[in-house]
């Protein structure tokens, strides 16, 4: 009997057995590997050093991410440039709101950004509120600040701080500016006359339009297409454009167009005790070129709340204007052109909202800065408007309790029916944008960077020379000595030269105006209130 053979089934079983068990080491080491590597990734994904952002690596040039808003298409960017130094993420899409900004907090973006906007003004601020102020506006667009600077924004501490900021240039009131600005072409025209020889708020009102006649010219020299004049207790609010962004804002002006003027909100605080008007007030009283006429007259007195006007302060707005020949300033508000009418366009959304005694602290600081005496006659010699009149006199004349108490009557929104009638109405707004953007900038460290910035970078010489500079310049300030007198021989000479008619020559300049106010044709117009 044949015994059948199965050796040749024996070796192939033989042979796969190291096979079966090359497979299954793999397996055990595939599965050993994978959570590693899955672990890994999600460390490599969650960590927020150095790596791009995917979204920035395929975002087209130039795309600035503003708050809650979709991407720009200005100009681009320098090829040297990287976007942890360029971008600006967005704000607001969270329910806690952040400003996750990437290491470059001097926010220097290069000079190919069109259009090229600078902001003038003439302070005497701390860092406190010159930081913020300064900061929030580099967020949504501006290149350039030209700062005039006295009292406590001349001092060293401040000075040292706001010359290491890229876009910012310090020009101190001296006595050597003043002498200057004496020579200069409006100083010796008759339109700026009216507010001459007057202490306090037209003393101010003059300063500001003879700093802004030289900001025009190193606007000029500095490549600059917009022009505006803020006080440090001011701030643009840009909607109404794709972006929130006041480059944005301005790149689509018409080109026809040369000054573009933002209605200004008035700040409508809700206590007494605000320290950071920036981040504790978010709640503004409309301008009236931004109410129903219906509206705004029908609700005219639940508005004022027995105050002389329907805003405290002024209420025709500030301006910005397109760099070009023969430009001049027209006051503090509005910008005018020797060759020309200027063709103005009034924006219908955007907004320079205005923080106005949003501090106990701003009706002590107005009287200690004033040499007015506290009566109804002499006031007028220090102030334009009721309101600043009203709040000097009490300031000056009541106890601190009186004062208290009338800040509060006149000042704080402590009726919540009223209130919340005229939010309804809309007379009353809420604006959180300004707030998220400077809160977010404070939590991420910006303002102290800046500081200590300023004192780790410059030698203990530099540091010790910029004090000299400084100190010396502060104490060549003038705060408050009249100007120099004005010389019929310049007015003649002024006139000859530039063949300016008479009556052009007495068009007075803009001064601060409040809104209407209720007359009998109004009471006729709205059938009565």
């Amino acid at each position: 009997m044949n015994i059948p053979n199965y050796n040749h089934l024996q070796t192939p079983l033989r042979q796969t057995q190291p096979s079966s068990s090359s497979s299954t080491s793999r397996l055990l080491l595939l599965l050993t590997f994978l959570p590693l590597t899955l672990a890994a990734l999600a460390f490599v994904l969650q960590w927020r050093g150095g790596l791009t952002d995917p979204a920035t690596r395929w975002s087209p040039p130039g795309s600035y991410q503003f708050p809650g808003m979709e991407a720009s298409t200005l100009s681009p960017i320098s090829r040297h440039s990287t976007p942890s130094a360029s971008d600006c993420l967005k704000l607001g899409r969270s329910v806690t709101p952040s400003f996750p900004y990437y290491q470059d907090w001097k926010f220097d973006r290069g000079s190919n950004l069109k259009p090229k906007i600078c902001i003038t003004t003439s302070t005497s601020a701390g860092l406190e509120q010159i930081l913020p102020w300064m900061f929030y506006h580099k967020v949504i667009g501006v290149s350039l600040f030209f700062l005039f600077v006295e009292g406590k924004a001349a001092s060293p501490d401040v000075t040292r701080v706001l010359q290491s900021i890229p876009g910012v240039k310090l020009i101190f009131r001296t006595r050597e500016l003043e002498e200057q600005q004496a020579k200069s072409r409006i100083w010796n025209e008759t339109w700026l006359s009216g507010f001459f020889y007057k202490p306090c708020n037209y003393e101010l009102f003059v300063k500001q339009s003879l700093n802004m006649e030289m900001a025009i010219t190193m606007a000029r020299d500095a490549g600059v297409d917009w022009i505006i004049h803020l006080d440090t207790d001011e701030l643009v609010h840009p909607v109404g454009a794709q972006e929130y962004s006041l480059r944005q804002l301005l790149h689509d002006v018409p080109g026809n167009v040369d000054m573009v003027i933002f209605p200004n909100y008035e700040s409508s605080v809700e206590r007494d005790d605000i320290k950071e008007p920036f981040t504790e007030v978010s709640m503004f009283k409309k301008n009236f070129d931004h109410l129903p006429k219906d509206t705004y007259f029908g609700m005219y007195k639940e508005s004022t709340r027995g105050n002389p006007n329907y805003f405290l302060t002024y209420g025709n707005g500030k301006s910005a204007a397109r760099i070009q020949d023969h430009l001049r300033p027209n006051g503090a508000h509005r910008w005018h052109n020797y060759m020309k009418t200027p063709n103005e366009i009034k924006l219908e959304e955007a907004a320079v909202l205005h923080y106005t005694y949003a501090k106990f602290s701003d009706l002590t600081s107005r009287r200690d800065r004033c040499g007015c005496k506290p009566t109804k006659d002499d006031v007028k010699r220090c102030f334009m408007l009721e309101f600043d009149r009203a709040a000097f006199i009490v300031a000056s004349t009541a106890t601190q309790e009186e004062i208290v108490d009338w800040y509060r009557e006149h000042v704080v929104w402590g009726d919540k029916d009223v209130k919340i009638k005229l939010l309804k109405k809309g007379i009353l707004t809420r604006i959180n944008a300004p707030k998220v953007i400077i809160q977010g900038l404070r939590e991420s460290g910006v303002f102290e960077s800046v500081i200590a910035s300023a004192s780790e970078t410059r030698s203990k010489e530099k540091f010790l020379s910029s004090i000299s500079i400084s100190s010396s310049n502060s104490s060549k300030a003038v705060a408050s000595q009249s100007l120099p007198s004005r010389s019929n021989k310049y007015q003649a000479t002024a006139r000859k030269a530039l063949g300016i008619e008479p009556d052009e020559w007495h068009q007075p300049a803009v001064p601060p105006q409040s809104p209407p106010g209720i007359d009998v044709e109004t009471l006729n117009l709205v059938g009565g209130i």
